[in-house]
């Protein structure tokens, strides 16, 4: 499923347009991804948790230079589904 899908079955669904549900489903990721970008969590009941995660600093490899390089320590997105959804899933 792609977003498109996403916008048409929740337009379907609810009997809205589908530009009203496109915009309103842009504008909540964009606040989810402000949220993150903060450091800040996204509690979705039922659902799960959206958070930034902290890696450790580390060592990689530079294949074509042949040479080890460090990477520093960086903040990635992270996403932990709800025990229902995790179920739900395994079903």
């Amino acid at each position: 499923m792609i977003k498109a899908d996403l916008v048409q079955a929740v337009a379907s669904n609810l009997g809205l347009d589908r530009v009203v549900v496109k915009a309103v489903l842009d504008d909540a990721m964009s606040e989810v991804r402000k949220a993150i970008a903060k450091k800040d969590s996204v509690y979705l009941r039922g659902f799960g948790t959206f958070s930034a995660k902290l890696r450790k600093e580390k060592r990689g490899q530079n294949i074509s230079a042949k040479e080890t390089v460090i990477i520093p320590e960086h903040y990635v997105p992270h996403f932990k589904p709800c025990p229902d959804f995790k179920e739900q899933v395994a079903e």
